[in-house]
């Protein structure tokens, strides 16, 4: 052997076990053999949850902006997106060793910018420090000390608790099959299957259901990496053709958060850059609340106690799911590293409000990844370092079309849906109550409105038997505080009236 030959097989050596000590190394950190996974198992769990809520990288910062309506700099809210997701998934990885994603939240986002912003004129980085003051609120009931969160969990009845995951996999699904172009809004019956007549070999419904189906049998052949098999098919049969994207038609009703037709990622690479106007922004708005000319005290309050209820019922709701989904809720029905997990969201609504998002939350689509067998935070971790490289190679994940990534929301729909069957249908005082927390997700297109109504609903049933030594303490406080949040005099809700009654709404 000549001596270049013998260097190249050192070399190669030398790498070999470099790479085995950094894949001992991550074992040892994260307990990996021990909750019977690998590290490569765990690295691909963490990329095909990315791609499945890669779209967020897209769809935060366009919502954000509203084509320059809300005042919020593309850039800057693309970078508030990265840094959240990625903050929160390396917290929830490295501390709480739990495989779950964070990102801003879907809904609250919308919420943000049309209803705040749009709707009650809220100045954008005065509804940013209604965020931040939620993240700290959320933070402080989440210590362990406290203990607030967990015991609220804990609080509500288990199969409640099991109604909203199988909620949440309808929900994924309603979402995945308008995304797919497979169904849409009809104002006779809400709800109507699109036009299939029209669906042809470059159509994105025709291309994600083909995908759907291909995913599905990969499955249950146990083929590792079938959701990332099937969303790359997917995008490299909609780039090849230059399929058409039902979902981003906005003439033809769909959301145009992207183009209509797909198209090969681009390779002008770059990086997005620190925001110009709102790193910080929320802190120095926090003096505007209350003053002449300013956002009224009790237009502040009502903002941030709605953004405090929506993330406390979307998180906890989505954390026990995927959790008794991955394996992590025990035999006393309590979910893993529940502080640590709460935490993760916290900390990452604090600095997203700081550099310029709305709250960031657990994200549902960390079923894909438990679905492909990941155990451990490294899967969140490997998420939390993929979403920052968003700010380097945005063009890739944005030409990911959004058919592609939808029907893999589809198929983890189908997978939440078998926790239904644990539920006690025979019970007449817990039927009700869990099937509005599942059908109410979809159909309002809310996880914390499924879980409201699923408590309200509890509460008044176990009241009108009369059995009150049933209903806990943190139960009815819960039912009284939503009832206060939905409801109240005139067209104001209970917390409204009481601002107004107060003079804070002046």
């Amino acid at each position: 052997m000549s001596n270049g030959n013998i260097s190249g097989h050192m070399s190669g050596m030398i790498e070999k076990q470099e790479m085995k000590k950094n894949m001992d190394a991550l074992d040892k950190q994260f307990g990996i053999t021990e909750a019977g996974s690998t590290v490569n198992g765990e690295l691909r769990a963490g990329l095909t949850t990315f791609l499945t809520m890669a779209y967020i990288l897209i769809v935060n910062p366009a919502m954000l902006h509203n084509f320059g309506q809300t005042g919020i700099p593309y850039d800057d809210a693309l970078f508030a997106t990265a840094i959240a997701a990625f903050v929160g998934c390396m917290v929830m990885g490295l501390w709480a060793n739990l495989p779950f994603a964070l990102a801003p939240g879907m809904g609250l986002n919308a919420y943000f910018t049309f209803a705040v912003v749009g709707a009650m004129g809220v100045a954008w980085d005065v509804a940013l420090a209604a965020v931040f003051v939620e993240g700290i609120l959320f933070m402080i009931i989440s210590l362990p000390q406290v203990g607030w969160r967990t015991a609220m969990i804990n609080a509500i009845p288990t199969d409640l608790k099991i109604a909203t995951g199988a909620g949440i996999g309808m929900f994924l699904a309603i979402i995945g099959l308008r995304e797919m172009g497979w169904i849409q809004d009809d104002g006779a019956t809400l709800v109507n299957l699109a036009t299939t007549e029209a669906f042809t070999y470059n159509h994105g419904a025709l291309i994600s259901m083909v995908a759907l189906i291909a995913i599905a049998v990969m499955m249950a052949r146990k083929i590792p990496g079938a959701i990332i098999i099937g969303i790359f098919g997917a995008s490299v049969w909609g780039w090849a053709t230059e399929a058409y994207d039902p979902y981003n038609d906005f003439a033809a009703g769909g959301a145009g958060w992207a183009g209509v037709n797909a198209a090969w990622p681009s390779l002008d690479f770059g990086f997005v850059g620190l925001p110009e106007e709102t790193m910080g922004a929320a802190i120095s708005a926090l003096g505007d609340v209350g003053a002449d000319g300013g956002t009224t005290m009790g237009a502040f309050l009502l903002v941030m106690i709605t953004f405090f209820f929506v993330d406390i019922f979307d998180t906890a709701g989505t954390l026990y799911s995927v959790g008794r989904q991955a394996g992590y809720v025990d035999e006393n029905d309590e979910l893993m590293n529940s502080d640590e997990a709460f935490m993760s969201d916290a900390a990452a609504t604090i600095v997203g409000a700081l550099t310029g998002t709305s709250t960031t939350t657990t994200y549902i689509e960390s079923v894909a990844g438990v679905e492909e067998g990941g155990k451990t935070g490294l899967v969140a971790v490997t998420v939390g370092v993929l979403m920052l490289s968003g700010l380097f190679f945005s063009n890739i994940f944005q030409a990911i079309p959004t058919f592609a990534a939808a029907c893999a929301l589809v198929i983890i729909g189908a997978m939440m849906m078998r926790q239904a069957a644990d539920i006690d249908w025979n019970n007449g005082e817990i039927a009700l109550p869990a099937f509005l927390t599942m059908v109410m997700m979809p159909f309002t297109y809310s996880i914390a409105d499924g879980i409201a109504w699923g408590v309200i609903s509890y509460v008044a049933i176990k009241a009108g038997m009369g059995k009150f030594d049933e209903i806990n303490k943190i139960m009815g406080t819960l039912a009284i505080l939503m009832l206060m949040f939905y409801l109240g005099p005139g067209d104001l809700s209970t917390f409204d009236w009481i601002f107004t009654k107060l003079g804070l709404n002046e």
